[in-house]
């Protein structure tokens, strides 16, 4: 099978259920915010992290091929790749169980005392834009709510990771100084 299919270059492109629209719509735009997400996560994903670290962003990374996949079926009846509850509470668990290992924040903190911390709070940045542009999309079609509640989530779940990813290494955060 060819990468090429040249059934794009008319500037539209096909979603699930041999649909097709113009690749400027919001569902296209949106579920590229995604796919950008996990991109960022694979950069991340390049650096030496601890094995519960490294376990959960790999299970991320597939999660976010089902956001995807799910945003790209405009059929909500196909209960096929959907962004589950069960998807966030694992989330949410995580948040916890990590927030747990670390100390109260005190004031905003800025991205950065490593490198994988970094680049985590970068991939962060990436999908809250891809959650806003879900939402953007949501104002237009219907979709699946639970893909914007996954990636709200998400961004937190890598927030409490890159402060996790810099006390575990030794790294203080970064506060935010007026």
């Amino acid at each position: 099978m060819k990468i090429y299919t040249k059934t794009g270059d008319d500037g539209n492109t096909g979603l699930q259920g041999k649909l097709r629209i113009s690749k400027s719509h919001p569902r296209i735009i949106a579920y590229g915010a995604v796919d950008e997400s996990n991109a960022a996560l694979g950069i991340v994903l390049t650096n030496q992290l601890d094995e519960d670290i490294l376990n959960i962003l790999r299970k991320i990374q597939n999660d976010l091929f089902v956001v995807g996949a799910d945003l790209s079926n405009p059929n909500l009846n196909d209960v096929k790749n959907r962004v589950t509850l069960e998807m966030i509470q694992e989330l949410e668990k995580n948040i916890d169980k990590f927030e747990s290992e670390l100390p109260p924040l005190t004031s905003f903190i800025l991205p950065g005392g490593s490198v994988p911390a970094s680049q985590l709070h970068f991939t962060r940045t990436i999908v809250r834009r891809a959650e806003t542009l879900i939402v953007q999309l949501a104002e237009k079609d219907e979709i699946n709510s639970n893909c914007m509640i996954y990636l709200n989530r998400l961004s937190d779940l890598f927030f409490v990771m890159s402060r996790l990813i810099n006390k575990r290494n030794g790294n203080e955060d970064i506060p935010w100084k007026i």
